[in-house]
């Protein structure tokens, strides 16, 4: 019984560590790449796409689709949670507030896409991935930002998270508007009503968290069987939770987010590394050398292009004013941070070449090494800056 007290300290620092989920995915995804090359590859493969001997959802029949399709829309629920968040109360919640991260989230993600699109040419076939270098990775991100040290501004980590959760309501519109297909409108109907129904139970003023909880599981269940991506499900479920406070300062919104952040980064978004982040690079050769090319400088020098130049634009145009604090250096290390794809860029070439496991392959390969990249480089920028201030 001595030790418990240390290990609860212990779990505590963790989830209270801005870098650990960070790190965590890290490990995972090497460890992925690492399996993926060695005599194992084929038992780890099998892990995760063999047939499962039973299933309760008869779509969901291998531990990838459940990943990538049922603990992914818990992902995105938690994305959908802090979005509502930040638009009714936070960074996103005025207009003066919100201008410049909105401004340099849609720089960063259109300059990524026409560099992509510039060098792959006119080969169809990989046109679809354009959206894989525009996602940034917000716990990677933040955890490479925690680990350049002390002696940046604080405005610097709240612009980053700002415009890291700006670009994921761009990647959520993305995944909904160009990667659905074959849609089954009976599916669609039943979805809708459930959403309906879970905005009428927010606007009766409910605030216990079970019908948001069922309504969010059938509304998944719904989605999953229509054609677009079961993840979207999460979005808009989290979009109905009420973020009223109560007398007692707390609401649901806020304690669902409470509840399923430690979960998601340290359970859900490692589970999707090992499931994604696996490349048989012996299994790419022959594959067309423009796909991780474009994602690899689209994630690299398109975000720089992108945000640091809409920032300074901005700030010259006098439409906003940069980050309190904040040298040119430091968002330009910004700017790299924003460059580290990997989950959301993950997911979306898998959406993207569904039919094409060579051009997933080949895909990956450009998101580790894109995101690996900026992630090194924007620490040393951050490190050299935080240095110089002390």
């Amino acid at each position: 019984m001595a030790g418990l007290p240390r290990s609860k300290s212990i779990w505590h620092r963790l989830s209270h560590n801005e870098a650990a989920p960070g790190i965590v995915l890290m490990v995972c995804a090497a460890v992925a790449l690492v399996l993926a090359n060695s005599p194992l590859a084929e038992s780890w493969h099998g892990i995760f796409y063999h047939t499962l001997p039973w299933t309760p959802v008869a779509k969901l029949d291998n531990l990838h689709l459940w990943i990538n399709d049922a603990l992914m829309a818990i992902f995105f629920f938690v994305v959908g949670l802090e979005i509502k968040r930040e638009i009714l109360d936070g960074e996103l919640s005025s207009a003066s507030r919100r201008r410049l991260p909105v401004i340099a989230a849609v720089a960063g993600m259109a300059v990524p896409a026409l560099i992509y699109l510039a060098i792959v040419g006119d080969d169809p076939s990989l046109h679809r991935g354009w959206a894989i270098p525009s996602a940034t990775d917000i716990a990677f991100a933040i955890g490479v930002l925690a680990l350049a040290g002390k002696g940046l501004p604080p405005s610097l980590r709240l612009f980053l998270l700002t415009v890291a959760i700006v670009d994921d309501l761009g990647a959520v519109m993305v995944i909904a508007f160009f990667y659905t297909s074959g849609l089954d409108m009976m599916w669609l109907g039943v979805a809708a009503a459930v959403f309906l129904a879970l905005v009428a139970v927010n606007r009766m003023g409910i605030s216990v968290l079970a019908p948001y909880i069922i309504g969010a599981i059938v509304l998944w269940y719904a989605v999953l069987h229509s054609g677009i991506h079961a993840t979207i499900a999460g979005v808009l479920a989290a979009l109905t939770v009420p973020l009223a406070l109560n007398h007692r300062h707390d609401s649901p919104l806020l304690r669902l987010e409470h509840a399923l952040v430690s979960p998601n980064g340290f359970i859900i978004v490692p589970l999707f590394g090992l499931a994604n982040a696996g490349v048989a690079l012996g299994s790419i050769d022959g594959g067309p050398l423009a796909l991780p090319i474009a994602i690899a400088l689209g994630l690299v020098a398109g975000k720089q292009i992108g945000i640091l130049g809409s920032i300074i634009l901005a700030e010259k145009l006098g439409i906003a004013k940069r980050p309190e604090g904040a040298t040119l250096r430091q968002l330009w290390g910004l700017s790299l941070l924003c460059g580290i794809g990997f989950t959301m860029s993950l997911f979306i070439a898998g959406l993207a070449f569904p039919e094409s496991p060579l051009l997933v392959e080949e895909a990956k390969l450009g998101i580790l090494g894109g995101s690996i990249i900026a992630a090194l480089a924007g620490m040393f920028l951050l490190k050299g800056s935080a240095k110089a201030a002390t």
